[in-house]
């Protein structure tokens, strides 16, 4: 079982920067990958970005070149590096984990991008 408790969510205005954090309750050297998705109202989940064990990382189209993901082995954290925001970054930001099989999610954190 992993938990994952996601944070830094917030109200920021476009063009700005924020960045999000996981906390996973594992050695995230234990888990095969970390990623991050969103859901804005009205529209399905949608990926947005993975950090795999080996320290690869995949950005979404939508969001490369503005977006990066990286981890710290030490503190079991991955983070979700926001740059040049949009209205359209507008959305609840879940991170989720896959570990021996089974995924996992956390509660997800809110980005307003609104000037």
């Amino acid at each position: 079982q992993v938990q994952l408790v996601e944070s830094g969510g917030g109200l920021v205005q476009p063009g700005g920067s924020l960045r999000l954090s996981c906390a996973a309750s594992e050695n995230i050297f234990s888990i095969n990958a970390m990623g991050w998705y969103r859901q804005a109202p009205g529209y399905s989940r949608e990926w947005v970005a993975t950090i795999i064990s080996d320290g690869n990382t995949f950005v979404a189209d939508s969001v490369k070149g503005r977006f990066t993901v990286s981890r710290d082995n030490a503190k079991n954290t991955v983070y979700l590096q926001m740059n040049s925001v949009k209205p359209e970054d507008t959305a609840v930001y879940y991170c989720n984990a896959i570990m021996d099989g089974r995924i996992y999610w956390g509660q997800g954190t809110q980005v307003t991008v609104s000037s």
